[in-house]
Order: structure tokens, then C-alpha cells, then sequence
């Protein structure tokens, strides 16, 4: 690894996979990154487990769910030996009879996820004489992922002045060129850093039917209503799109479920107070699928919503 300029974390994570498997062995080498329950690969050096980058296991049930906490060592090449590994329930997933982890840290000292790695057979004791150059990997990791996330909401500003082109004219709000366009580039970023992503699919129910008793003119501010009830109840950081029609969108970033169902809440309310109707579908990216596959999941099941309305109010 030596004279190796890196040009982002994901080339760093590679170079440090290949050079600790090369070095080590070890069957599995894995990047992850920790949400809530959820034990995200960002990315693996797989040599035997058939692990792939984008796979989920639960948080809880690993290993480095102990090791992180303290209650079990960050090297134990007979993980066996350990009664918290020995119990571990990933161990019932995957064969592991060895363990290295190392903690990657946030700028402000959270937890991110882990460097780790397992083998399907005991280890040499002699790995624990590495334990300070896998802490100072661990820590070189840490320390470009924090540089990178800094300049992470500085990078989706920049993009998206250059799609503010691509926006409705009746709205403001991002247009479908726009929000593809802008999806596509948070699903690369997804990727690399794991982070939670909320879609919301919203349908305004009435828009026709204003349109048709009322005229085209009320159909527009009913829209635009919709539009500016939207852009107060997002965060900065958080894409409204209009698609089209009555269809409208968000893409709610670094969000959980628990708070993009207070999002939801919020659009509801906020569109009740100005007399808006409106069918709502809410989808967590899965690390396995992607956003796109999330912006289907929210379609479905803002047309359900809209069945659902529609039922209730015969």
C-alpha cells in the first residue's frame, strides 16, 4: 500500500480489503455500515461466504454488535472461545470460527459500521500482534470517510443548481427529467455510504374534478397549493418533485422510516389545512434493490391509498 493516493472512500475500502485478505487470509473482509437494526456490505473480499456488497443481516445479531460495545475483543482467532461470539446468532448464518473487527467512526464520533472479517476456520494466534495496523487501517478509513461526508451536501447543492433548469414551470419544484436525474445520483451515493433513503409518491385526488366544475385556472392554484404546502414540510437537504399531472414526489435523504412516517403526517396535515386531498405511498430503500425499485414500492402504495380513499368516501 505503499505511495497509493486514494480518490475516495470506496477506492480506499477496496485497496484495504485486497491488502488485509492478501496479507491475512481470512475467507471474508467486509466494509459495513450500521442503521438502526439493519448490517448493511458496502463492500466485501469474498473468498468463500458468497457475500456480495448491498446484502443486509441484522445488526444485533453480529459479532461486531459486541465488539463495538466492548464486551468482546476485536481479534479472536478462536472466535469459539469467546461465549458472546460462540452465541452469536449470524453464527448459526455462516460458518465462523475466526473474527477480526475494527469500529469506523463519524466526525462527531458515532458509530458509521465496521471494518471486519471471519473465517470458517480457527487462526494462527500470532493476528494479534496486527491489532495496532488494523486500528490504524480502521482509522485511515474513518478518517477519509469523514472528509467525504463533509463535502457530501456541498456535492448535491452543486448538482442541484445545475438541474434548477429542469424545473415546472407552474411549480418551481423539480420536474421528472430533474428527479431522475437527482435520484440517480443519490442512489450512487447510497451506495457507497449506506445511507437511509424515504421515497414519498403523492396523487392529488380532486384535480380533474376541480378542473372539469371549476376550470383550468383552479385546477393551477390547487397545484400550486399542493407545491407549497410540500416545500414547508420538507427538510433542506430533501428533493419535491413534480412529475407530472397531479403526481408529485420527495426523495427524503439520510431519513429512517420512523421519521419518514412523521413526514408523511406532516404532508397530510399540512395539505388538509389548505383543503388538498391527496393519496400518499411511503418506501424505505432496501440496500439489496435501490431507490428505483423504492420509487415503484411508493407507487403501489400510493394507488392503494387511492383505492382506499376512494372506497371510504362511498
Amino acid at each position: 500500500m505503499n505511495n497509493i493516493n486514494f480518490k475516495n472512500f470506496t477506492e480506499a475500502g477496496q485497496t484495504v480489503l485486497k491488502f488485509l485478505y492478501q496479507r491475512f487470509g481470512y475467507n471474508l473482509w467486509m466494509i459495513t455500515r450500521t442503521e438502526g437494526d439493519d448490517w448493511i456490505v458496502l463492500q466485501a473480499e469474498d473468498n468463500r461466504y458468497n457475500v456480495k456488497s448491498g446484502q443486509v443481516f441484522r445488526w444485533s445479531d453480529s459479532f461486531c454488535s459486541h465488539m463495538v460495545q466492548g464486551k468482546a475483543p476485536k481479534i479472536a482467532p478462536r472466535s469459539q472461545d469467546i461465549p458472546l461470539y460462540a452465541n452469536a446468532p449470524i453464527g448459526k448464518q455462516v460458518d465462523i470460527k475466526a473474527y477480526i473487527g475494527q469500529p469506523l467512526i463519524k466526525e462527531d464520533g458515532s458509530l458509521f459500521g465496521t471494518l471486519c472479517a471471519i473465517d470458517p476456520q480457527p487462526q494462527s494466534e500470532s493476528i494479534m500482534k496486527e491489532a495496532g495496523l488494523i486500528d490504524l487501517l480502521g482509522q485511515m478509513l474513518s478518517y477519509i470517510l469523514q472528509g467525504e461526508l463533509r463535502e457530501v451536501e456541498q456535492i448535491r447543492q452543486r448538482e442541484r443548481f445545475k438541474e434548477e433548469a429542469l424545473s415546472d414551470s407552474l411549480t418551481g419544484l423539480f420536474n421528472r427529467r430533474a428527479w431522475n436525474n437527482l435520484i440517480g445520483l443519490e442512489e450512487e451515493r447510497c451506495k457507497r455510504y449506506g445511507h437511509p433513503t424515504a421515497i414519498l409518491m403523492i396523487d392529488l385526488n380532486n384535480l380533474k374534478t376541480v378542473n372539469d366544475s371549476l376550470g383550468h385556472d383552479a385546477g393551477d392554484d390547487l397545484i400550486q397549493k399542493a407545491a407549497r404546502a410540500l416545500k414547508n414540510c420538507v427538510r433542506s437537504n430533501d428533493i419535491v418533485a413534480r412529475l407530472g399531472g397531479d403526481e408529485f414526489a420527495i426523495l427524503s435523504i439520510e431519513n429512517n422510516l420512523m421519521n419518514a412516517e412523521l413526514l408523511v403526517n406532516r404532508v397530510l396535515q399540512a395539505f388538509a389545512e389548505v383543503n388538498v386531498s391527496a393519496a400518499i405511498g411511503l418506501a424505505m430503500r432496501n440496500p439489496t434493490y435501490g431507490l428505483f425499485q423504492a420509487i415503484k414500492e411508493a407507487d403501489e402504495k400510493m394507488y392503494k391509498h387511492k383505492k382506499f380513499l376512494k372506497s371510504a368516501s362511498y
